[in-house]
């Protein structure tokens, strides 16, 4: 990643774990300070649950890793472009949410 690499991630219990610590640890990876309670704006984990709802909903399901690996690319693929607009379009009002609420708890 190189020397002015800076790994970004929330502080949920699972990102804190030590062994998540040891291991950024061991590849000399540091961590960028966030506040415990920040908002997370990024509308990458709404496109996250849309994929595992359509993986979800498959019929059969995906038995092994390879079907899995295939059907993550099939549903990745088959999102439709307007859901991905709606999301970007729906950044400011989520950002005027959060500012609205000073950082706390939004709908979103």
């Amino acid at each position: 990643m190189g020397a002015e690499f800076l790994f970004m991630n929330d502080n949920t219990r699972p990102h804190r774990e030590n062994i998540v610590d040891d291991c950024l640890q061991s590849e000399d990876i540091s961590r960028m300070d966030w506040p415990l309670y920040s908002p997370d704006l990024n509308p990458i984990g709404h496109v996250w649950d849309m994929l595992g709802r359509r993986i979800a909903a498959r019929q059969p399901p995906p038995t092994c890793l390879t079907e899995l690996r295939r059907a993550l690319l099939d549903e990745w693929c088959n999102i439709p472009e307007d859901q991905i607009d709606n999301l970007i379009l729906s950044m400011p009002r989520h950002c005027n949410a959060c500012i609205a609420s000073s950082g706390r708890h939004t709908p979103y």
